[in-house]
């Protein structure tokens, strides 16, 4: 057992370590754990979700047989996750997540405290959402050569879109390690990585726990806005990489990376680029041709399935 699996094991109870180890392939299958106080145990495995059963272990699908998550399994769990310690991580609480060792994030969920209209800290913690990091290398080996430009050796700007969990930021982040570490085709380059819910890099501690490439540098749980800006002046990143843009902030951005001769890969929710085009901040990118290309993807088959691949022009 590698050692990612051993470390998010020992995160449980006991009692539900015990029940999640039944299931078959469980750590290459499962993308969430979802433990909610007094609810069943939910799994998302293989894109589907699935009760986990009470009596002998294993997946099901009738509620009335699932197990049923205690407040002290909540609460063993979550201090498992902060080592005894919660108050050491009160400003991860404050912003809804953990990042565990393996680069596993705990999203979490319970009574806000707020103060001049800001979110403080949280108390009576009471639903948990593990989402396991999960690594593809090479998953971005068939899209990569259509992303450059085969005469200059230059990166497109690129827009990458799929519908939820359709494996964008799975794509994203190898495609960040080949740019970074380069290939018999193209040098590796510089990469700003900006990571604001640490799901790319998974860091904990400062440390990626995904492989990102030997020439990236990452702002760790750091705004997509602010962070495109910083790396700009204090990392000179030949590329800039963002997950999920979509705000007037995250534009204003993308157009001071562009203006400065970077290049950027982001990622977007959507479907199509007709889809994109009826959101305002991005209507405005995709009529104005900031990115050079866009890749769809679908959730059919493989993670980061590649529906199609379209110039600035809408062009396939």
């Amino acid at each position: 057992m590698v050692k990612r699996e051993e470390t998010l094991l020992k995160m449980f109870p006991e009692e539900i370590r015990k029940k999640i180890v039944q299931i078959p392939d469980w750590f290459e299958q499962v993308q969430e754990i979802r433990l909610r106080v007094g609810g069943p145990l939910l799994i998302q495995y293989g894109n589907r979700e699935f009760f986990v059963r009470s009596d002998r272990g294993g997946l099901c699908k009738d509620q009335k047989e699932a197990y049923q998550v205690s407040p002290k399994q909540i609460r063993e769990t979550l201090e498992h996750m902060a080592s005894y310690s919660l108050y050491a991580f009160e400003e991860e609480i404050r912003q809804g997540y953990l990042t565990i060792p393996g680069g596993h994030r705990i999203g979490i969920a319970g009574k806000t405290i707020v103060q001049s209209g800001e979110i403080r800290s949280m108390k009576f913690l009471s639903f948990l959402n593990i989402r396991l990091a999960h690594e593809v290398l090479g998953c971005a080996d068939e899209v990569l050569p259509y992303l450059f430009d085969q005469d200059q050796k230059k990166l497109f700007n690129t827009m990458i879109l799929s519908p939820p969990r359709g494996g964008k930021t799975t794509l994203l982040r190898d495609l960040v390690r080949q740019i970074s570490d380069g290939s018999s085709q193209v040098d590796g380059v510089t990469v700003g990585l900006v990571d604001e819910r640490s799901e790319i890099a998974a860091c904990y501690q400062g440390v990626p726990q995904n492989d990102v490439g030997i020439r990236t540098d990452v702002l760790d749980a750091c705004p997509k806005a602010h962070g495109m800006m910083m790396l700009i002046r204090t990392m000179a990143p030949r590329v800039v990489a963002v997950d999920e843009i979509g705000s007037r902030e995250d534009l204003e951005a993308i157009e001071y990376v562009m203006n400065c001769g970077c290049k950027l890969v982001a990622t977007v929710h959507g479907s199509s680029i007709e889809d994109i085009k009826q959101k305002p901040v991005l209507r405005k990118m995709v009529l104005e041709k900031w990115f050079e290309r866009y890749v769809i993807l679908n959730n059919r088959g493989k993670v980061g399935n590649i529906g199609e691949i379209y110039d600035s022009r809408g062009c396939r």
